[in-house]
Protein backbone atom coordinates (compact mmCIF):
# COMPACT_ATOMS: atom_id res chain seq x y z
CA UNK A 1 0.00 0.00 0.00
CA UNK A 2 1.15 3.81 -0.66
CA UNK A 3 0.53 6.63 1.11
CA UNK A 4 -0.93 9.63 -0.18
CA UNK A 5 0.50 12.96 1.07
CA UNK A 6 -1.07 16.82 0.92
CA UNK A 7 0.21 20.17 1.83
CA UNK A 8 -1.21 21.24 4.43
CA UNK A 9 -2.11 25.25 5.30
CA UNK A 10 1.98 25.74 6.68
CA UNK A 11 3.25 23.85 3.24
CA UNK A 12 0.62 25.70 1.15
CA UNK A 13 1.97 28.74 2.88
CA UNK A 14 5.57 28.15 2.58
CA UNK A 15 5.02 27.93 -1.57
CA UNK A 16 3.70 31.26 -1.84
CA UNK A 17 5.85 32.90 0.71
CA UNK A 18 8.75 31.07 1.37
CA UNK A 19 8.72 32.15 4.84
CA UNK A 20 10.08 28.67 6.84
CA UNK A 21 12.78 28.81 3.96
CA UNK A 22 12.80 25.20 3.30
CA UNK A 23 16.01 23.65 1.59
CA UNK A 24 16.25 23.75 -1.96
CA UNK A 25 15.79 19.58 -1.99
CA UNK A 26 12.28 19.96 0.67
CA UNK A 27 11.19 23.01 -1.09
CA UNK A 28 11.32 20.47 -4.68
CA UNK A 29 9.46 17.88 -2.35
CA UNK A 30 6.96 20.06 -1.26
CA UNK A 31 6.28 21.04 -5.07
CA UNK A 32 6.06 17.56 -5.70
CA UNK A 33 3.15 16.86 -3.22
CA UNK A 34 -0.18 17.64 -4.90
CA UNK A 35 -2.50 14.69 -2.68
CA UNK A 36 -2.86 12.38 -5.90
CA UNK A 37 0.80 11.10 -6.04
CA UNK A 38 1.81 8.44 -3.91
CA UNK A 39 4.82 7.95 -1.90
CA UNK A 40 5.51 5.31 -4.53
CA UNK A 41 5.35 8.02 -7.58
CA UNK A 42 7.36 10.48 -5.00
CA UNK A 43 10.44 8.26 -4.82
CA UNK A 44 10.72 7.97 -9.27
CA UNK A 45 10.39 11.21 -9.75
CA UNK A 46 13.02 12.21 -6.80
CA UNK A 47 14.52 8.91 -6.25
CA UNK A 48 17.50 10.65 -3.67
CA UNK A 49 16.58 10.65 0.00
CA UNK A 50 12.81 10.45 -0.87
CA UNK A 51 12.00 8.94 2.12
CA UNK A 52 13.91 11.59 4.84
CA UNK A 53 12.40 14.46 2.67
CA UNK A 54 8.77 13.15 3.23
CA UNK A 55 9.17 11.78 6.80
CA UNK A 56 10.70 15.58 7.69
CA UNK A 57 7.75 17.36 5.94
CA UNK A 58 5.47 15.36 7.44
CA UNK A 59 7.50 15.80 11.24
CA UNK A 60 7.23 19.54 10.40
CA UNK A 61 3.71 20.00 9.47
CA UNK A 62 4.41 21.22 5.93
CA UNK A 63 2.34 18.08 4.47
CA UNK A 64 -0.23 15.60 6.37
CA UNK A 65 -1.34 12.15 5.23
CA UNK A 66 -4.26 12.45 3.18
CA UNK A 67 -5.14 8.34 2.68
CA UNK A 68 -3.32 5.02 2.23
CA UNK A 69 -3.68 3.67 -1.92
CA UNK A 70 -4.09 -0.11 -3.08
CA UNK A 71 -1.10 -0.80 -5.14
CA UNK A 72 -1.74 -1.33 -8.57
CA UNK A 73 -2.18 -4.42 -9.98
CA UNK A 74 0.79 -6.36 -10.93
CA UNK A 75 1.59 -6.48 -14.25
CA UNK A 76 0.76 -9.81 -16.62
CA UNK A 77 4.03 -11.35 -18.30
CA UNK A 78 4.34 -10.95 -21.99
CA UNK A 79 3.15 -14.28 -23.14
CA UNK A 80 -0.36 -14.66 -21.28
CA UNK A 81 -2.78 -13.02 -23.97
CA UNK A 82 -5.00 -10.16 -22.19
CA UNK A 83 -8.55 -10.71 -22.17
CA UNK A 84 -10.18 -9.10 -25.37
CA UNK A 85 -12.00 -5.84 -24.91
CA UNK A 86 -13.22 -3.38 -27.02
CA UNK A 87 -11.36 -0.30 -27.40
CA UNK A 88 -12.42 3.08 -25.92
CA UNK A 89 -14.14 4.93 -28.38
CA UNK A 90 -12.27 8.83 -27.21
CA UNK A 91 -14.41 10.58 -25.55
CA UNK A 92 -16.48 13.96 -26.83
CA UNK A 93 -18.37 15.65 -24.97
CA UNK A 94 -22.08 14.66 -25.69
CA UNK A 95 -24.32 17.68 -26.93
CA UNK A 96 -26.66 18.63 -23.83
CA UNK A 97 -29.87 19.80 -24.77
CA UNK A 98 -32.63 21.78 -23.01
CA UNK A 99 -35.18 24.06 -23.85
CA UNK A 100 -34.45 27.91 -22.80
CA UNK A 101 -34.23 28.73 -19.02
CA UNK A 102 -35.24 31.93 -17.48
CA UNK A 103 -32.17 34.53 -17.12
CA UNK A 104 -31.47 34.02 -13.44
CA UNK A 105 -31.11 30.25 -13.71
CA UNK A 106 -28.64 30.93 -16.85
CA UNK A 107 -26.48 33.25 -14.72
CA UNK A 108 -26.39 30.75 -11.85
CA UNK A 109 -25.55 27.61 -14.46
CA UNK A 110 -23.09 29.98 -16.22
CA UNK A 111 -21.41 30.72 -12.77
CA UNK A 112 -21.46 27.02 -11.88
CA UNK A 113 -19.86 26.10 -15.01
CA UNK A 114 -17.34 28.42 -14.69
CA UNK A 115 -16.44 27.80 -11.07
CA UNK A 116 -16.48 23.77 -11.40
CA UNK A 117 -14.39 24.61 -14.95
CA UNK A 118 -12.00 26.30 -13.19
CA UNK A 119 -11.69 24.12 -10.04
CA UNK A 120 -10.87 21.04 -12.06
CA UNK A 121 -8.41 22.36 -14.58
CA UNK A 122 -6.52 25.56 -12.52
CA UNK A 123 -4.77 28.43 -14.32
CA UNK A 124 -5.30 26.99 -17.49
CA UNK A 125 -9.09 26.98 -17.68
CA UNK A 126 -8.07 31.36 -17.80
CA UNK A 127 -9.12 31.76 -21.46
CA UNK A 128 -12.21 29.66 -21.56
CA UNK A 129 -13.29 30.42 -18.54
CA UNK A 130 -13.44 34.72 -19.20
CA UNK A 131 -15.13 33.41 -23.02
CA UNK A 132 -18.01 30.95 -20.54
CA UNK A 133 -18.66 34.94 -18.26
CA UNK A 134 -19.17 36.42 -21.67
CA UNK A 135 -22.14 34.01 -22.71
CA UNK A 136 -25.01 36.00 -23.03
CA UNK A 137 -27.15 32.89 -23.73
CA UNK A 138 -27.85 29.14 -23.29
CA UNK A 139 -27.16 28.81 -26.90
CA UNK A 140 -23.63 30.88 -26.74
CA UNK A 141 -22.59 28.93 -23.31
CA UNK A 142 -23.30 25.33 -24.82
CA UNK A 143 -20.75 24.64 -27.34
CA UNK A 144 -18.27 26.34 -24.64
CA UNK A 145 -19.25 24.06 -21.73
CA UNK A 146 -18.62 21.34 -24.34
CA UNK A 147 -15.13 22.56 -24.86
CA UNK A 148 -14.68 22.58 -21.10
CA UNK A 149 -15.74 18.81 -21.23
CA UNK A 150 -13.22 18.40 -23.49
CA UNK A 151 -10.85 19.64 -22.08
CA UNK A 152 -11.23 18.44 -18.54
CA UNK A 153 -11.74 15.14 -20.32
CA UNK A 154 -7.99 15.22 -21.46
CA UNK A 155 -7.10 16.42 -17.63
CA UNK A 156 -9.14 14.46 -15.80
CA UNK A 157 -10.42 11.51 -17.58
CA UNK A 158 -13.41 10.77 -18.90
CA UNK A 159 -15.51 10.55 -15.65
CA UNK A 160 -14.79 13.63 -14.46
CA UNK A 161 -15.61 15.15 -17.37
CA UNK A 162 -19.13 12.77 -17.45
CA UNK A 163 -19.51 14.42 -14.11
CA UNK A 164 -19.12 18.08 -15.03
CA UNK A 165 -21.54 17.91 -17.84
CA UNK A 166 -24.39 16.48 -15.18
CA UNK A 167 -23.55 19.52 -12.50
CA UNK A 168 -23.90 21.94 -15.11
CA UNK A 169 -27.41 21.54 -16.58
CA UNK A 170 -27.62 22.98 -20.11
Amino acid sequence: MATIYRKSAKGQSEIETRSHRLSPRLRSALIMIDGRRSDDDLRRLMPQQCDESLQLLLEQGFVEVLGIAQQAPAARPMNVAAPARPAAPVSQPQPLETPSMPPRDFAATRAQAVRLFTDMVGPMAEALAMKMERARTPDELRPLVQTAQGIIGNTRGRQAAADYGTRVPL
